[in-house]
């Protein structure tokens, strides 16, 4: 029982990190109609970069983290300005810069700080004790950050006029164009958006795991099975989308082989887009 609870717990703060990660990356999807490949890159290097500010320059933890995801979201409008706009939406060049940018990254990250993983400290120390399960505070802050920001992000996209106008250039650049839309500015926004998710993200599951420079790998990975098996387009769904991989990341490993549970996860997908090809939620890409 008491393992039990305890994947439970570790399978409602993955989603968490999954959900956080697949919302930019889900959101460049929506707005540019492009899969950024470096958004994991992007993850892991804004983590680092709360890490330097806090561990090495000695800024409060949160501080830190708040200048991150300025610094970051200043990097999200150069990438769109630079390294997505000039190739106007194609998929194969953006794919090809995208790899670009995650080895440029994660080499500059190697040649800085050495390739070693480290610990970022929890944000809030201490545990709570439910049931018989202690859970550290720092688990409870990130699922109560990922709840909160799908739930911001839902009310930015269906209540507010950015947020209509990104609806707007997802279902249709050239009709949002004639209406007096400016694209590249919509653009521009759901990259800085995504950037500070993905640093957000980075963080906090540091703070939970560890650090590397290559953390941003396997995240990408998850957050694509989130926003495939959610369906593209969908934000809501990618609550259902990330909880169903988050559980799965949890629970299979503690009752068989990591690997065996890895290939079960990703036959699972397939199963259900075999069923339905739009995701559980989405439309079809292709």
């Amino acid at each position: 029982m008491e393992i039990a609870l305890v994947s439970s717990v570790n399978g409602i703060v993955l989603s968490a990190i999954y959900i956080m990660v697949a919302l930019g990356l889900a959101l460049l999807l929506s707005i540019m109609g492009i899969f950024n490949f470096a958004h994991g890159a992007i993850y892991m290097v804004g983590a680092f970069l709360t890490y330097g500010l806090a561990m090495q320059a000695g800024i409060n933890q949160w501080a830190a983290l708040v200048i991150s995801m300025i610094i970051m979201g200043a990097l999200g409008i150069f990438l769109e300005r630079f390294c997505f706009r000039p190739f106007g939406g194609k998929a194969f060049e953006v794919i090809v810069m995208s790899v670009a940018l995650i080895l440029i990254l994660e080499t500059a990250v190697v040649v800085t700080v050495g390739g070693s993983n480290r610990a970022l400290p929890a944000f809030i120390p201490g545990n709570i004790k439910i049931g018989v399960v202690s859970v550290s505070i720092d688990r409870i802050l990130t699922l109560g950050i990922g709840i909160a920001l799908l739930i911001l992000l839902t009310l930015l996209v269906q209540k507010t006029r950015i947020g209509q106008q990104m609806l707007a250039v997802s279902q249709d650049r050239e009709g949002a164009a004639l209406q007096g839309i400016n694209i590249n500015r919509t653009a521009a926004i759901a990259t800085v958006i995504a950037c500070i998710l993905a640093t957000l993200s980075g963080t906090l599951m540091s703070s939970l795991y560890f650090l590397g420079p290559f953390m941003g790998d396997n995240m990408l990975m998850k957050a694509i099975e989130v926003v495939i098996l959610s369906g593209i387009g969908s934000f809501g769904g990618i609550l259902v989308g990330g909880l169903i991989i988050g559980f799965m990341d949890a629970v299979l490993p503690v009752v068989m082989n990591p690997l065996a549970a890895q290939a079960i996860t990703i036959g699972i997908i397939i199963l259900i887009l075999l069923i339905r090809p739009r995701g559980l939620f989405g439309y079809e890409l292709f």
